[in-house]
């Protein structure tokens, strides 16, 4: 785990930014190289400026708000530090989300195309991401309670938390799941019968079923109703409305369908 990669100065080169930075670019490269829809393709450049504004803006509310506003509100000063850590990727999901919705709509384009067409690489940046937090020391585990677990240095989150025990390597198995999870949706890419966004919204349903499991592993989230974190609260809430959409997509890509046929045989 190295937080600083180096330092010149006063400077400080944090390993955090460094590896969102590489996410990113690896996430929006990968997206474009993969679809073939070439009319969508040039507009994934353009909505990743909005993208990482609406995304960091959404992600530190979600971290101040539902994980640490008893340290934050106390510390408002320190809500803009990003660059220490502490960005809650379901608020950069949602924040992202409503920023491509008002792109979208701006630009008078399909959202759901375009989704269909971020989606592998937004979950392989997601993958990425999670190395940033475990270089960070922060998304950590709880306590094993053996010798199995990591062991984080002093400066991380996770030592001032638990000290030296070993804890459960949440963030590193949640990368791990995100990988699957990208391999799983380059799978279903491949058959072009799903109506559009289904493969956006299996991305968010695969993803929010790994984090809700995951999330039982976390030693830094605190508990709502039902002994839940609120990243499983937000890992339902985002599989019950991604399960609506697809209904409603599905009805409509039927409907469409309906139309089409009868009016091919009208003619």
């Amino acid at each position: 785990m190295a937080p600083i990669l180096f330092t010149i100065g006063g400077f400080e080169l944090r390993s955090y930014g460094v590896i969102v930075a590489i996410a990113i670019f690896i996430g929006v490269t990968v997206a474009y190289l993969l679809t073939s829809d070439k009319e969508y393709r040039d507009y994934l450049f353009d909505v990743l400026i909005y993208g990482i504004i609406g995304a960091i803006i959404g992600a530190r509310s979600w971290q101040v708000l539902f994980y640490e506003w008893d340290y934050y509100s106390q510390n408002i000063i320190e809500i803009p530090m990003i660059w220490h850590g502490g960005l809650a990727i379901q608020g950069a999901l949602v924040g992202a989300f409503l920023t491509a919705v008002i792109y979208t709509k701006v630009k008078k384009i399909d959202f759901w195309r375009l989704a269909d067409i971020a989606a592998p690489g937004l979950i392989l940046g997601q993958a990425i991401g999670r190395i940033a937090c475990f270089l960070n020391g922060d998304a950590y585990g709880t306590p094993t309670g053996s010798n199995f677990g990591i062991i984080y240095p002093e400066g991380t989150p996770a030592y001032a938390a638990y000290g030296s025990q070993p804890l459960w390597p949440a963030e590193v198995w949640e990368g791990q799941w995100d990988f699957i999870v990208f391999a799983i949706i380059l799978m279903l890419s491949r058959w072009r019968k799903w109506s559009q966004g289904f493969i956006f919204l299996a991305y968010i349903i695969l993803y929010s079923v790994g984090r809700f499991g995951l999330e039982f592993l976390r030693g830094d989230s605190p508990y709502y109703l039902f002994h839940w974190t609120s990243g499983q609260w937000t890992s339902m809430g985002m599989i019950i409305v991604s399960l609506g959409f697809m209904v409603i997509l599905k009805n409509k890509h039927k409907n469409l369908n309906q139309t089409e046929v009868s009016l091919k045989q009208s003619k």
